[in-house]
């Protein structure tokens, strides 16, 4: 999964506005406590944070 896609999932599971600040703010266990922006920083592949999104979050199958 390419950065622009996981960036563009994330907006049509939160809304732009929203997206952004879970991606800052929420804390993911299933990133080892850190947020997606920082999992992402860190060089984890987005394939891997989008699982983790969807992993914690109510994603519809059509977005996962």
């Amino acid at each position: 999964m390419r950065l622009t896609q996981f960036w563009q999932r994330m907006e049509q599971q939160f809304g732009k506005g929203y997206a952004e600040s879970v991606a800052k703010d929420y804390v993911l266990a299933e990133l080892g406590g850190r947020t997606v922006e920082q999992a992402l920083a860190d060089g984890e592949p987005a394939k891997g944070v989008w699982r983790a999104v969807v992993a914690t979050f109510d994603v519809p199958p059509g977005l996962r």
